[in-house]
């Protein structure tokens, strides 16, 4: 079962409130995306930490509804 990118947006905004999300469909497929996330709660991190705090607002969704989302963090 596929996610919709509208999904993925709300989970990552949920978790990070102040982020400007961005979802591609790669495929058009509904498995393969590309996100481009902003969030001040970036500042500080690795890009490594950047990405667990994203993964972590899927909740264990990635590898399952999620197959492949190539992620892009920034700062504001």
């Amino acid at each position: 079962m596929a996610m919709d990118a509208a999904e993925i947006e709300r989970m990552i905004k949920e978790a990070l409130p102040d982020a400007q999300v961005q979802i591609d469909d790669l495929r058009g497929d509904g498995d393969h995306y590309a996100a481009t996330v902003v969030s001040a709660a970036f500042a500080g991190l690795s890009r490594v930490k950047q990405h667990q705090l994203v993964y972590a607002a899927l909740k264990g969704r990635m590898g399952g509804q999620l197959h492949a989302l190539a992620l892009t963090t920034q700062t504001p």
